[in-house]
């Protein structure tokens, strides 16, 4: 019983970590948030199509 409820508190502790994560790193934005991003080649500016 003990460990169920530990291994319950686990499991929710680390989703709850991973979507605090996830919503940080969005709020960042595309480039800010990339784990390559100081060695990037990329631009990391919109696409502008010409007419």
């Amino acid at each position: 019983m003990i460990a169920s409820i530990i291994i319950g508190i686990v499991i929710f502790g680390y989703a709850g970590w991973a979507l605090v994560r996830f919503i940080n790193k969005s709020k960042q934005g595309k480039c800010a948030a990339c784990g390559v991003k100081d060695s990037c080649s990329s631009q990391c500016s919109p696409i502008v199509k010409n007419k």
